[in-house]
């Protein structure tokens, strides 16, 4: 496990959800342009997609690389979330860009979460939020059906403001912030 707070490192990549999780899968078109998944990846892996969503991102990688440790911060003040996360797998070639992290002691939930772009047979790309989780922290267990509900609609907004983002030109900025 290195570290992972489960045992089934890497199964958000084929979407599997391992036996006593709770699955997620969110997908948001993108657009049809012909650079759309090099651009939408771009902004992915550089963190800049988390970072628009409203969550903060402490991290030494500026790019999603297996191995990056990363400490995504949800809220503000002294009810900031801190969740850290390790990234488990990536993918980058034409058709797709993504990756796969997974949880590191002290996040509120145990699992995987993916972030693939993919352009499909009809030309269109798509940003799927992929994941499968299950309360780690008693707040979390407490929180019962909200949880899965906040999820969603963070992976919702993933897709939202991924779209926006990469109906702009890419502007790189500093992503060691």
């Amino acid at each position: 496990m290195d570290g992972f707070t489960y045992a089934q490192i890497g199964a958000s990549r084929e979407g599997h959800c391992p036996e006593g999780f709770r699955p997620l899968r969110v997908s948001t078109r993108l657009g049809t342009e012909e650079d759309i998944v090099r651009t939408a990846g771009a902004y992915l892996l550089s963190w800049q997609m988390h970072r628009a969503v409203g969550v903060s991102i402490e991290t030494q990688a500026p790019t999603a690389v297996v191995g990056a440790e990363v400490v995504v911060g949800l809220g503000i003040g002294p009810w900031r979330v801190r969740a850290p996360c390790r990234v488990a797998w990536t993918v980058q070639n034409a058709r797709q860009v993504g990756f796969g992290y997974g949880t590191l002691p002290g996040h509120p939930e145990c699992g995987e979460e993916a972030f693939v772009v993919e352009r499909l047979a009809d030309g269109a790309a798509w940003l799927t939020v992929s994941a499968f989780s299950r309360p780690d922290a008693w707040w979390t267990r407490a929180a019962g059906p909200m949880v899965p509900a906040f999820q969603r609609g963070y992976a919702r907004r993933c897709g939202h403001v991924l779209r926006k983002l990469a109906a702009q030109p890419r502007v790189d900025t500093d992503t060691n912030r």
